[in-house]
């Protein structure tokens, strides 16, 4: 982490009780300024040394025969004021990326610009941000994170999107430049693990290519989708790289338990994370995400109510991508509002869409692309096959709901061709179930 230390003489603030801040000198105070809940007991010249702001607020004071203000709404609180008070007494401060975008905002609501005094407090932060903090990985990060309680100032400051920019700048490096620390708790698949040799003969396991999509995961949704338009927008990311970092942002944010989502203190922010996971989907809807992973977020999609679009979106996406999915994956609760225990409804929507891709296939032998681009990705016989072994196994499953209709078991059994069931065991066998149950 970066650090910039202003200022050489020594901390002289005190406190007396929560709520009152004082300087000790052998001056007496004549200025007491209100921050919030905090009474700051200061000397006048040093802060008008220093700030426009403070400049206009004193002399108002002086016109009402008074040596009190109140300063509503200050942007970071009594800490970021006190921090600018301490600058301008020249006392040594401390700035980290934990604490510049709070002083940096207090600075600029102070006034403490170069009109004032050369090198004022705008104008060091800005360097440090500059020449420091967006050189840094995780001090990008951790700035970018503390923005969100310092709006709008923090907007306005162009802070959000200096910080994106360097985050998303960063990813876009190629690994073999990463040279800096960052977060990797994933095991490596064979195919990403590369291991060369140093000058010495050492043993290098070089940077894979999603080594960055840990360290965002603890950024808040809206920010998160920041990075990811501005990662994507670079046109340098592979789809299965976006894939993987949209991947462990749900795992890391969305709850395990159906209890958890569904929650009335959970269920409007589940769903604003899930959309926005959906708008940030590779566009080309064939790579980037497994078909077990889409399922999930179509799972909790129905659990919170997503809008219709994005389920739609998901559904045409798991179509191209059906022949990978286990019946578990398909399990998919029903909503409220059916009796079932499972959303046939929407498996049949799935299989549906699966098929429209099938028909041009036979001339074209197998899987592959024709030539009006990815959105007409056709499917071969080996697909078809594992789709009707997928869907028998799916109607066993499901053969054990009582509540589950006959119609929606021969619409769904009926809905896979002759062609994907050579034999038809499984079929007899979810069907056997069906009528035990």
């Amino acid at each position: 982490m970066k650090f910039m230390k202003l200022g050489s003489k020594p901390d002289t603030f005190q406190t007396d009780g929560k709520c009152i801040r004082y300087v000790t000198s052998e001056l007496a105070t004549d200025v007491i300024i209100n921050v919030g809940e905090v009474k700051f007991y200061l000397h006048k010249f040093p802060l008008l040394s220093k700030s426009n702001r403070l400049h206009r607020l004193v002399l108002k004071a002086s016109e009402e025969n008074s040596d009190e203000m109140n300063i509503v709404d200050f942007p970071g609180g009594p800490k970021a004021f006190e921090i600018c008070a301490k600058f301008c007494y020249g006392m040594t401060v401390t700035f980290s990326a934990y604490n510049v975008v709070a002083a940096r905002c207090a600075a600029e609501y102070l006034e403490m610009t170069e009109d004032v005094d050369k090198k004022n407090l705008i104008f060091k932060l800005e360097v440090f941000l500059n020449s420091s903090i967006f050189r840094s990985w995780k001090d990008s990060i951790i700035v970018l994170q503390t923005t969100k309680s310092l709006l709008p100032w923090s907007e306005d400051l162009k802070i959000i999107g200096r910080s994106v920019d360097s985050i998303a700048s960063k990813t876009s490096v190629d690994p073999a430049n990463v040279t800096w620390s960052y977060t990797y708790n994933r095991k490596l698949s064979a195919p990403d693990r590369i291991v060369e040799e140093g000058v010495f003969g050492e043993r290098i396991e070089s940077v894979p290519k999603d080594w960055w999509v840990e360290d965002i995961c603890e950024l808040d949704i809206d920010l998160y989708k920041r990075v990811m338009i501005a990662v994507k927008s670079k046109g340098r990311m592979d789809g299965s790289v976006i894939g993987e970092a949209l991947r462990i942002y749900a795992v890391r944010w969305l709850p395990d338990s159906i209890d958890a989502l569904v929650s009335d203190a959970q269920t409007l922010r589940n769903k604003c994370l899930v959309e926005t996971i959906v708008c940030l989907l590779p566009t080309d809807k064939s790579v980037g995400c497994s078909c077990s992973f889409l399922l999930k977020l179509l799972k909790v999609s129905v659990l919170v109510g997503v809008d219709n679009s994005a389920r739609e979106d998901l559904v045409k996406r798991i179509s191209l991508k059906l022949h990978e999915a286990s019946v578990k994956d398909l399990l998919i609760p029903a909503r409220s509002s059916q009796t079932a225990c499972y959303d046939v409804e929407l498996v049949q929507c799935i299989v549906n869409e699966y098929l429209m891709h099938e028909k041009p296939s036979r001339a074209l032998g197998d899987v592959g692309w024709n030539e009006k681009g990815p959105d007409d990705f056709v499917l071969g016989h080996g697909s078809l096959l594992a789709v009707g072994k997928l869907i028998n196994g799916y109607l066993a499953e499901i053969a054990h709901d009582p509540n589950l209709t006959l119609a929606s078991f021969i619409d769904l059994s009926q809905s896979i061709p002759e062609s994907a069931r050579p034999i038809h065991d499984g079929l007899y066998k979810a069907i056997d179930s069906y009528l035990k149950t």
